[in-house]
């Protein structure tokens, strides 16, 4: 298993992990900007941070209230 790992190469990897942190940044922002949402505050930090490439994209699309 270590082999595989190692055998990967840090480019191919490093835009991943970068696209991950602007995606988990960018939906953060929009939270505390944001006047309403979709359930708790405290609820959609907790899924942004953790559940890392889905939290952010699940909070886009369920979380966010459109104003009208």
């Amino acid at each position: 298993m270590k082999e595989a790992l190692e055998s990967i190469p840090i480019g191919a990897i490093v835009p991943f992990i970068v696209l991950n942190v602007i995606l988990i940044v960018v939906a953060l922002i929009d939270l505390f900007r944001s006047e309403q949402t979709r359930g708790p505050r405290w609820m959609w930090i907790l899924i942004i941070v953790f559940l890392q490439l889905v939290g952010p994209v699940s909070y886009f699309i369920v979380g966010r209230r459109r104003e009208a």
